[in-house]
């Protein structure tokens, strides 16, 4: 009784949250990717309508998922002193068939073998050959209502240690020392007694929050050069400013917008991430716009000392001399041509030549 106790609350539970989130359709419930494998007891003490209970618990649970070979996928095997695997991982990508699968399992009714179970989980349910899927999240869920037969705490700390998430869900007769050893830790968050609503509502909760809520970025190894971003159900890498998401979907590449000819600058184009600057060649200056030069007019500093003109040229400024004067070899001073002062003398007396 106590069984279907548990599965017809965690129902009314599942039911409540998802028409809550279907009300609201900017918290829509999204899985995956994520390997989920319900590991079902199905002792002889587990009566006929307990199990029809039980049947309708995991059908209803595969239904608010998000199935998919890309996002959740799905396994059911049932155990008692023996086990038979109902479908893998791989066997289906539609709810539909999980759904004939489910509704065609006939009770094994024998003893209670939870560590032969979990041992199962460990080599075959999870295994690639299976469907399981590298680097991605694997969740186990045993429901049992009786004492294990066998010795489950080695077996479930190696299924731990090649990283299977096991909430352990105990009903009537249940050994709590023997959920905690199965139970990935914190416990708290793993291990469920049925023994009173409460219970049920937060291990319905914390199943949901973590089916719908799943922080992957957090849980996995993400790849990501800079950012992960965990969305319901998966993830995404996301580039610091001023970088640019590659092909990979992972790393990241500074954006050079000086080759993208977003610049406008007039000489040289300087990249940085996200931005640019512009520089101007030998001899010019960066006017206040910051993208057009000018030429250095080094002359109008009026440090030159010329004697007569400077003149401004890239590389600096250099002395010139008037009509009829030579510039002297210190480069800066200018003395009259000779020849240029005889000249002059002549037109001047040719002009008056009663001076």
């Amino acid at each position: 009784m106590k069984l279907l106790f548990f599965c017809a609350t965690f129902l009314f539970i599942l039911m409540v949250s998802l028409d809550a989130r279907r009300g609201r359709p900017d918290h829509k419930c999204k899985t995956g990717p994520l390997d989920l494998v319900f590991i079902i007891d199905s002792s002889r003490s587990v009566r006929p309508f307990e199990f029809e209970t039980m049947r309708k618990f995991m059908i209803d649970i595969i239904h608010a998922l998000d199935v998919g070979p890309n996002t959740t996928q799905v396994g059911v095997f049932q155990y008692s002193s023996q086990l038979q695997n109902i479908f893998s991982l791989k066997s289906f990508s539609k709810k539909a068939d999980m759904v004939k699968a489910i509704n065609k399992i006939i009770p094994l009714a024998q003893g209670t073998m939870t560590g032969l179970a979990i041992q199962y989980a460990m080599n075959v349910a999870f295994s690639e050959q299976e469907g399981a899927r590298r680097n991605l999240p694997k969740v186990a869920v045993i429901v049992t209502d009786g004492r294990p037969q066998d010795r489950v705490a080695e077996v479930a700390a190696q299924a731990r240690e090649r990283g299977i998430e096991i909430y352990a869900v105990g009903v009537q007769r249940a050994d709590m020392n023997s959920l905690r050893a199965m139970a990935s830790p914190p416990l708290e968050e793993h291990v469920f007694l049925v023994e009173s609503f409460d219970l049920i509502q937060q291990f319905g909760k914390q199943f949901q929050d973590k089916l719908c809520g799943l922080d992957l970025c957090s849980e996995m190894p993400h790849g990501c050069e800079h950012v992960c971003v965990s969305t319901p159900g998966s993830y995404h890498c996301e580039c610091n400013p001023g970088y640019k998401l590659n092909e990979d979907g992972k790393t990241c590449s500074a954006i050079d917008l000086c080759a993208e000819g977003q610049h406008d600058c007039e000489h040289i184009c300087v990249s940085s991430p996200g931005s640019y600057s512009c520089r101007c060649r030998a001899g010019y200056y960066l006017n206040q716009d910051l993208k057009t030069c000018t030429m250095i007019d080094y002359c109008s500093f009026g440090n030159h000392s010329c004697q007569h003109e400077c003149v401004s040229v890239l590389s600096g400024y250099f002395c010139r001399c008037n009509e009829g004067y030579t510039l002297q070899d210190d480069g800066k001073t200018c003395q009259l041509d000779p020849s240029a002062s005889l000249s002059d003398a002549a037109e001047r007396h040719s002009q008056n030549p009663w001076s």
